[in-house]
């Protein structure tokens, strides 16, 4: 237990600051774009926000007054693939940029921070980055990403330079978010880097290196995700609601200077497995994976790690079982539940994923092949696949 108290924590130097509120795109892109000396700037997204939304020309609307608009390049696809970021840097070179702004979810944000890198392996720069979500993944409080390569596989990366150096949180940017899309990312707020580790709030409370007022703001993200998210879907236009969420995932992720990213949580282990590989989204493994990864805990866990799990049934208003294994296997269902109430169940079978692959996806996940770690993953894999 003392050891737990035992550790370190900085800001990761990037980030200059984070504005929040419905509207505040007008003044905060301004404000950021001073700032951070941006005279020229490109966005990256997808082509769905762009020509399915009036999103990104709002953002290219606040450029043009300030005489910073460069240009747009929207061919960032789902977990980022690797050609895209590569036509991405030919983009930002052709019009003379030199700040990006990220317009989207996780894969444009993931891919922008992996421009810079590239970048600055080539120029000897890191360039600014402004990022402004329009979903609930959190991957803009990172100094890591996550793109597909070449052979289809996921791979990351990390530097504490490559971060988004400014983040703009306006839940009016959200409105033409899908449901699903605005829905199933809230659950992966809950599991897709809270860990400072790039694992989840949830799977921060067993993680080492996650100072404690982190871990603080971890169980007050978690239940505010679970509050907010069945009022968005209930009330889809309430701003408020939607501001709270995004405040939720940032809360989820507080911003924390990494050196180097240790071995990502099984939930989002098995997320990276499934997601590039059967053009599964992100939200959606994280909806496949959580509850079950935080049911097998209840058996794993260690006693503290058990117990920082079962407190979360404190934050939820919800009382104990009686015993931390109860109140993890509560937790559990309390996830389910929550997944159900959204709409969002599915399984494997749902994404044609070969049930003769579930072997290979339980040793990518685990870094074995045999063992009884091994053997109950390959267990789970099977209870989500149909």
């Amino acid at each position: 237990m003392v050891e737990s108290l035992h550790g370190a924590y900085a800001y990761h130097e990037a980030l200059k600051a984070i504005y929040y509120g419905p509207g505040c795109l007008r003044t905060a892109l301004p404000q950021l774009l001073s700032v951070l000396g941006g005279r020229k700037a490109l966005i990256v997204t997808g082509r769905s926000l762009r020509e399915k939304t009036n999103v990104v020309s709002n953002v290219e609307g606040v450029l043009k007054d300030k005489g910073a608009f460069g240009g747009t390049f929207s061919q960032i696809g789902q977990h980022a693939p690797i050609q895209g970021i590569v036509d991405g840097i030919k983009a930002f070179e052709d019009v003379d940029a030199d700040i990006f702004i990220s317009v989207g979810g996780g894969s444009p944000v993931d891919a922008t921070k992996v421009m810079v890198n590239r970048l600055h392996e080539t120029r000897g720069k890191f360039f600014s980055h402004i990022a402004i979500p329009t979903t609930l993944s959190a991957a803009e409080y990172t100094c890591g990403a996550g793109y597909t390569d070449e052979q289809g596989n996921k791979t990351s990366i990390a530097n504490p330079m490559m971060a988004p150096s400014g983040i703009i949180l306006d839940a009016e940017l959200t409105l033409a978010t899908p449901e699903k899309l605005w829905l199933s990312t809230g659950l992966r707020a809950l599991d897709h880097a809270g860990n400072r580790q790039r694992t989840s709030p949830v799977e921060s409370l067993y993680r080492p290196g996650v100072a404690p007022p982190l871990k603080v703001l971890c169980y007050a993200a978690i239940s505010d995700l679970f509050t907010n998210l069945p009022l968005s879907q209930a009330e889809p236009n309430s701003l408020d609601v939607r501001q709270r969420l995004l405040i939720a995932a940032w809360m989820s992720l507080w911003p924390m200077r990494v050196e180097k990213y240790g071995s990502l949580g099984l939930s989002h282990s098995l997320g990276h497995k499934l997601g590039a590989t059967y053009g599964i989204p992100h939200g959606v493994t994280s909806c496949l994976t959580l509850a079950a990864v935080v049911a097998l805990k209840a058996e794993t866990a260690t006693g503290e790690d058990r117990a920082a799990l079962a407190h979360v049934l404190f934050y939820l208003r919800e009382p104990s079982t009686g015993t931390a294994v109860g109140d993890v296997v509560r937790l559990s269902s309390m996830i389910n539940e929550l997944v159900e109430k959204l709409g969002l169940r599915s399984n494997l079978v749902t994404y044609d994923v070969p049930r003769e692959d579930l072997p290979k996806i339980a040793r990518l996940a685990t870094g074995n092949a045999e063992g009884p770690l091994y053997s109950k993953v390959l267990e789970l894999l099977e209870k989500i696949y149909e």
